[in-house]
């Protein structure tokens, strides 16, 4: 085998390595969201004791990456799919983080609210969730247009918020009894949009590594 070609396999080895701590991230935050709109606790207790996992997923692929960086000659592209693969773990490990501090909050409030108290939190994990998905599945498939779609979204999830920041902080205005579930869910919806933009993170990321293109400028 020549060095390159043992090259391209540790890059195939890299690829996969990604793909596994894409599918730990989407299943904790479908996890949370669950766990949220069923009063799981159950199940948030498991998505908590599962951030290790991912945590060390991470780890595993920055040492891959610098052993890449430190052992090889990679050219210009190769380049960009390792720095954006170094880039991107760090967005994917704060998306489990917050998915497990989403959890974390569940199990501490003691009267959770009812759906009618927060109408659009549903939606808004949904929303939050499909973005993470798309990301990750622009990756996985090397798909620019998908990226592109998924940075697009991140307007929606920022619109949802702001509905669902209204509705809780009528409900605190109107019904003191909910006011500090009120404000726990306040702060849930509040890593929902971070995740959302840890979402668009990776999207531009992946667009990068295939394209040059950074928000629009070349970088190389």
């Amino acid at each position: 085998m020549t060095p390159r070609q043992h090259f391209d396999e540790q890059l195939k080895l890299l690829n996969r390595e990604m793909q596994k701590m894409g599918s730990l991230i989407e299943r904790a935050l479908k996890g949370a969201a669950y766990a949220l709109n069923n009063n799981d606790r159950r199940k948030a207790r498991h998505i908590i004791e599962t951030d290790e996992q991912i945590n060390r997923k991470e780890r595993d692929i920055e040492t891959q990456c610098i052993k890449l960086l430190l052992q090889q000659q990679p050219v210009a592209r190769d380049l960009r799919v390792i720095s954006s693969a170094l880039k991107m773990i760090t967005d994917m490990e704060r998306i489990g983080d917050q998915a497990a501090d989403i959890c974390e909050i569940l199990l501490t409030c003691d009267k959770p609210l009812a759906t009618k108290n927060a109408e659009h939190m549903p939606e808004l994990a949904e929303a939050t969730t499909a973005m993470v998905s798309g990301a990750i599945q622009a990756f996985v498939e090397r798909d620019v247009e998908r990226a592109k779609l998924v940075m697009q979204q991140d307007s929606i999830v920022d619109g949802l918020f702001m509905v669902v920041r209204q509705e809780l902080v009528e409900l605190i205005r109107m019904h003191d009894s909910l006011s500090e579930a009120a404000v726990d869910y306040l702060m849930i919806a509040k890593y929902f949009e971070r995740i959302g933009d840890h979402a668009q993170n990776i999207a531009e990321w992946v667009e990068y590594s295939l394209t040059g293109y950074y928000k629009g400028e070349l970088l190389g």
